[in-house]
């Protein structure tokens, strides 16, 4: 993205937090590009680092700083609790995981009043007044249409949540993901863990986990989901 210097001057933790996340930042002064910040992934030897403390941010990244990032960037980003992820690109186990899953899911669901989608699609959910996150699940199953705008933006909660874990989103699917979804009213979320070849299912009821269980590709057979009575998933189907 590219941002005028005076902007990012007013306004540096902001534009920090957006390198943080894998956005090279750009900085104009009279229409020329003149800097750029960017991602530090290794250690630079030799730098004198005089006062660093001084350079951290804690900066909360609000709704409306993360609106201006997506709509400036070519890559995709979560915004949960005021910290931006970036979203990387899937392995083939991945993609494997999600066409099966989804590929169920949308036989199973045909003719029915709820709906399977999949990744990338924005779904915003509201913690707390000033804790708006957004999040683009593999997959997602939404029965609420009517909170589907006339631009096909969704304000509503999914029923079921489905992620499928990577080595870079593992701790956030497996906490950060897990509270956000419990707080906000998503009934039940599946995370699956292609590693491992293992599922573990989470139903959700008052803000509160009300039972989860885990099945095995070793263990052979089905799955089926706890909301959608007759939803099945193959084990041995899915993981490869």
């Amino acid at each position: 993205m590219r941002v005028p210097s005076t902007e990012v001057q007013n306004n540096f933790g902001k534009y920090l937090k957006f390198a943080e996340a894998n956005e090279e930042i750009v900085i104009t002064k009279n229409g020329k590009d003149i800097a750029i910040i960017t991602a530090l992934h290794e250690p630079i030897k030799d730098w004198i680092m005089e006062d660093a403390a001084a350079y951290k941010t804690n900066e909360w990244v609000t709704y409306e700083d993360y609106l201006d990032l997506v709509e400036s960037s070519e890559q995709r980003y979560e915004l949960i609790d005021g910290v931006i992820y970036n979203l990387t690109s899937p392995s083939y186990k991945h993609q494997h995981a999600v066409h099966e899953l989804h590929g169920t899911f949308y036989i199973w669901f045909k003719g029915k009043s709820c709906t399977p989608l999949t990744s990338p699609f924005d779904v915003t959910l509201f913690k707390r007044e000033d804790n708006i996150c957004v999040v683009q699940p593999d997959i997602l199953v939404i029965c609420d249409k009517e909170n589907m705008d006339q631009k096909g933006k969704y304000t509503g909660t999914p029923t079921l949540v489905v992620e499928v874990l990577s080595p870079s989103t593992r701790s956030k699917d497996l906490i950060k993901k897990l509270d956000l979804y419990r707080q906000c009213g998503v009934k039940e979320y599946w995370i699956v863990d292609v590693i491992n070849e293992q599922i573990t299912i989470y139903s959700f009821a008052d803000h509160d986990i009300m039972d989860h269980k885990t099945y095995l590709k070793s263990a052979k057979g089905f799955l089926e989901s706890t909301e959608f009575i007759g939803l099945k998933v193959s084990l041995e189907d899915l993981f490869i």
